[in-house]
């Protein structure tokens, strides 16, 4: 059988993760009776420098349930940086990433498992539909899965971090230094053979959203500007667009001031283009110090993540 490591990255979770651990709890022991996974499987709640009391609970739980690991992260590294800890320092034949409040449905992790065992390294859990979403989510969220299509970036619609990864997508996943994470268009290059299971969100069971619109937006600027270089080529196209535009308008100042004669003295000849080039200059050089934060970030080759305590691990010596 199968040892399975369920990585459930946590901020500020500490109303959702007894139910968390109990449904945990409940969905492993099911796994084991069917012969799905073994008996050493484990959930390994990664901590992500929460200031609440997240990681006492994570403690208490480790004390409570024989499966639950925690690990502790120095500090607040986001999301990604946490997961990502979380899959590195797991163990198991295959990991499958949740997160804390379940909205994501446990039932499918059957599913992923089966199409795991019929060769499957990557199975990606996918929504059937963002009917549960508010409408300004639901269409921001999907208009964003097709503009990065649109661009190039190689990622699946609908799909966030719900997935499965064998042991050798996870050691392949190891391979890649990026500084700036974004997961769901880094796994997408690994290759491997994949699957796709679909299932329907639900509402969280306590807590709150760790997700503002804040976060979401820097999350897919991230998306965009780690995996594409389209908006440095749009800036190329308007760069032509503009300069041939400024060649017309050369020749038809020419024509007026020396055929026509009908040169008369103006303001909006001079301070509409003005602007125009003065809001796409500024708007270019934004884009281009994007993308030179993210050079900068990366050449520092900083550490992405520390891992200031960990409990109830079976074996030190083994943990990378």
């Amino acid at each position: 059988m199968h040892t399975l490591g369920i990585v459930v990255p946590c901020y500020n979770e500490e109303a959702a993760l007894p139910e968390t651990a109990r449904r945990l709890s409940l969905l492993l022991e099911d796994m084991q009776n069917k012969g799905k996974i073994g008996a050493d499987s484990r959930v390994y709640f990664v901590d992500d420098g929460s200031s609440d009391a997240t990681w006492q609970i994570i403690c208490g739980l480790s004390e409570t349930y024989p499966f639950v690991r925690g690990m502790k992260l120095s500090r607040n590294q986001g999301h990604q940086s946490a997961l990502l800890a979380g899959l590195m320092h797991a163990r198991g034949d295959c990991l499958i990433s949740i997160d804390a409040d379940l909205q994501d449905d446990l039932a499918a992790i059957e599913s992923m498992l089966d199409a795991y065992a019929a060769g499957a390294d990557i199975v990606y859990g996918v929504r059937k539909s963002r009917k549960s979403d508010a409408f300004f989510k639901r269409w921001t969220a999907e208009w964003y899965y097709r503009i990065l299509a649109a661009m190039g970036v190689e990622v699946v619609f609908n799909h966030a971090d719900y997935r499965l990864m064998s042991r050798r997508s996870v050691d392949a996943l190891r391979e890649f230094g990026e500084v700036n994470l974004f997961l769901r268009g880094i796994i997408p290059k690994l290759g491997f053979n994949t699957a796709t299971v679909y299932y329907d969100r639900s509402e969280r069971i306590a807590g709150e959203s760790k997700y503002p619109l804040r976060k979401m937006l820097a999350l897919a600027l991230q998306g965009v500007t780690s995996f594409s270089v389209f908006p440095l080529r749009v800036i190329t196209f308007l760069g032509f667009l503009i300069s041939a535009i400024s060649l017309l308008v050369v020749g038809w100042v020419l024509w007026v001031r020396f055929v026509a004669g009908e040169a008369v003295p103006g303001w909006s000849s001079i301070v509409l283009p003005m602007s125009l080039l003065g809001g796409i200059q500024l708007l270019s050089l934004g884009v281009i110090g994007e993308y030179l934060g993210k050079i900068y970030m990366e050449t520092k080759q900083r550490p992405r993540y520390f891992i200031q305590e960990v409990v109830a691990r079976d074996n030190p010596e083994s943990e990378e």
